[in-house]
């Protein structure tokens, strides 16, 4: 009977060697050869092909939000945008639900545990009897019986140590929130500053094509006064020069404003090939200046940092854990109990069966104390306590780094400010050069380098305005998000800038 089953055993477990074996054949035969997946067809000759077999659902790119392709997008609504679908922030209010439902998991452990079992079976024997005048007789046997079963089980007393878990939890979940109103504050920052970069590469080629037409206007003084005889050859081939500058100024400028607007819709987490239109900025008067930080603003600004608060409530984490460690080397108290009943049926050969029905309960408490693990928990406490003190030092390196980045957004915004007003009077100043220097030129007074390096300069003086604007902008939007102030649209700095 034994052989009888051990014979097919053994065909099994060569079979299924033999395909562990085998496996080993999907994989790439050489570290020089390509791997082919088995749809693929195997290239014969040639040089070595790795490429990869394509798969149709990865160009498959969820749009979660529906954008009007007629619509101007202000600031506002491109944000709007990508608090819906920027996967950044979905991630994160994924993590947080996790954190969440890890903290509900933890307060679980404090009821009991009730558990409902049933267990049935039935067993079958044959006994050879001898039975006089009759010869050897095989009685058989049937035994049938189910027993459900109800059982408690309650940790009623373990001193703190599940407290301890459940703050630790609860921390982390704190921590986790924090994080994701974080990720929607980076990503209007994100957003903010894409925008309003996109918004001077608008500008900047607007300049480029006001740059080319004032090209164009000294070309035709220079071919009136070469028909007047007043005008040389080669001031008609500087002007025409010129001319050839700006038009590669203007595509150049044309490049950087679609850069600028792919840059845009990556920070959204939109599609790169979906089209909406952007509403340019408004332009607005800026302030001269800007009062310097204060320290009750500083000190209202890291009561108030995303990351401040959620390397805090990882210090608090690390400090439970220590306190859960250290319940972990204290006794436990367990109450146990069960409930259960017992229906079983007997039945042999030509015998009545015999049948019986039982019930039992119990209750237990137990109590339990650790004697010896080899170290274990000690190691676990130390262990706790050393992430406790690294949760510490990374909450005073946060607070370091937060001080400095508050400082040094101030003290850019401040830069920037200022920057502007002098751009601004360099504007003024070139346009007044250009416009006498053309004027002379035209009156036979002047020369045409004379125009073109006032064209150029009028040029680079408004591309730096524009550039320091969009600077004070960013700036402003920065020193918000690094104080935490910068929570929602209606907070950020360029929409009341000037108010």
């Amino acid at each position: 009977m034994r052989m009888r089953w051990l014979f097919p055993a053994a065909l099994i477990a060569l079979a299924v060697t033999g395909c562990a074996n085998e496996a080993i054949e999907r994989a790439s035969l050489s570290p020089s050869k390509p791997w082919v997946a088995q749809a693929q067809p195997r290239k014969t000759g040639g040089p070595a092909d790795f490429s990869v077999p394509a798969e149709p659902k990865l160009a498959q790119i969820a749009n979660p939000v529906l954008i009007d392709p007629e619509h101007a997008y202000d600031l506002a609504g491109l944000i709007d945008i990508a608090q819906r679908s920027s996967p950044a922030t979905r991630h994160a209010w994924e993590v947080s639900r996790q954190a969440a439902l890890a903290s509900g998991m933890v307060e679980a452990s404090f009821l009991p545990l009730i558990t409902a079992s049933v267990i049935g079976g039935v067993q079958k024997n044959s006994t050879p009897v001898d039975v006089p005048l009759v010869g050897r007789v095989d009685v058989e046997s049937t035994l049938k019986g189910v027993t459900p079963v109800l059982a408690l089980q309650w940790l009623v007393f373990d001193f703190g140590q599940r407290a301890a878990l459940s703050k630790a939890a609860r921390q982390v979940s704190f921590a986790s929130n924090v994080t994701f109103n974080a990720a929607h504050q980076k990503l209007i920052f994100d957003v903010t500053r894409r925008y309003y970069e996109h918004g001077a590469a608008i500008e900047g080629h607007r300049i480029a094509a006001q740059t080319l037409a004032n090209s164009k206007s000294v070309l035709r003084a220079v071919e009136a006064q070469l028909q007047q005889g007043r005008a040389t050859a080669v001031e008609l081939a500087l002007a025409r020069q010129q001319l050839a500058q700006s038009e590669l100024r203007l595509v150049r400028a044309g490049g950087q404003q679609q850069d600028s607007y792919q840059a845009l819709l990556g920070a959204m987490g939109v599609n790169a090939t979906v089209r909406l239109k952007v509403a340019a900025p408004n332009r607005r008067q800026l302030p001269a200046r800007f009062d310097a930080l204060t320290q009750t603003v500083l000190e209202s600004a890291m009561q108030r940092r995303p990351d401040l608060l959620a390397a805090y409530a990882a210090l608090k984490a690390g400090e439970a854990q220590v306190e859960a460690a250290k319940a972990g080397m204290m006794p436990k108290i367990v109450v146990a109990g069960t409930l259960a009943s017992n229906s079983s049926r007997f039945h042999a050969g030509n015998l009545s069966d015999i049948g019986s029905s039982t019930a039992q309960s119990s209750v237990l408490v137990v109590a339990s104390v650790p004697l010896f693990d080899g170290g274990l928990r000690a190691a676990q406490v130390k262990t706790a306590q050393a992430g406790a003190a690294a949760a510490a030092e990374t909450f005073r390196q946060v607070q370091l780094a937060a001080i400095s980045e508050i400082v040094i957004a101030s003290n850019v915004l401040e830069t920037t400010l200022a920057a502007n007003k002098a751009a601004g009077v360099l504007v003024q100043t070139s346009a007044t050069a250009f416009d006498a220097a053309l004027e002379a030129y035209r009156n036979g007074l002047g020369t045409i380098v004379i125009v073109n390096e006032a064209n150029s300069a009028l040029l680079d003086a408004r591309l730096t305005k524009a550039d320091a604007e969009v600077a004070v902008l960013i700036s402003a939007a920065n020193l918000a998000f690094f104080t935490g102030a910068l929570t929602s649209v209606d907070k950020i700095p360029g929409t009341v800038m000037g108010r």
